[in-house]
């Protein structure tokens, strides 16, 4: 396995809890993205995600992880919305299926130009099923998701259980962006 992943690994034995702060670089506002990860890393964050489902362009994410590493040095992980937006200045990537979308784009065939990426960059790739949960706001209708009602423990364990057996190293439910409740603990 790979540096980011151990570190992972590590951190997990450590605290038992990590923290990582998303940062969209379609969404700074007042701060620089840097300003932000130092902040974030000041409280205590374990590692940084960059990533979100209406990123203009792979510039962006190039410019934001460079911020970022201007100012921490944590590990700076991809989460993409596809395949165009990977930056090589990451540290690693989720390399993700969203399993419960309804298109297949997302949930294999966009992997298909991230392993090249992956190959040819030498940035880590981390194996991630991601699943989407009621409500789902914005990335659910983007991503084209099935719904996990936020009741259906069953079939969330289910696709948790498939991402396991399909050897993803990570699963990573989530509600939304802006999701009025956030997934419901008993689920995770």
């Amino acid at each position: 396995m790979g540096r980011v992943y151990e570190y992972i690994m590590r951190r997990l034995k450590e605290k038992r809890a990590l923290h990582f702060t998303l940062i969209d670089p379609e969404k700074q506002l007042k701060k620089t993205p840097g300003e932000l990860a130092e902040e974030a890393a000041d409280g205590g964050t374990s590692a940084f995600m960059v990533g979100g489902s209406t990123i203009a362009s792979s510039g962006d994410m190039d410019e934001t992880i460079l911020s970022i590493k201007e100012r921490t040095d944590l590990p700076v992980i991809i989460f993409p919305p596809g395949a165009t937006f990977l930056s090589p200045k990451a540290d690693a990537l989720f390399f993700m299926s969203l399993m419960n979308s309804r298109n297949l784009g997302f949930v294999i065939r966009e992997h298909l130009k991230g392993a090249l990426f992956c190959r040819k960059t030498g940035v880590e790739p981390l194996s991630m099923g991601y699943v989407v949960v009621e409500p789902g706001m914005r990335v659910g209708e983007v991503g084209e998701v099935d719904l996990i009602p936020r009741e259906d423990m069953e079939g969330a364990i289910s696709y948790a259980l498939a991402a396991q057996y399909f050897g993803m190293k990570f699963f990573y439910l989530e509600a939304g962006s802006g999701a009025p409740l956030p997934v419901p603990e008993r689920m995770i």
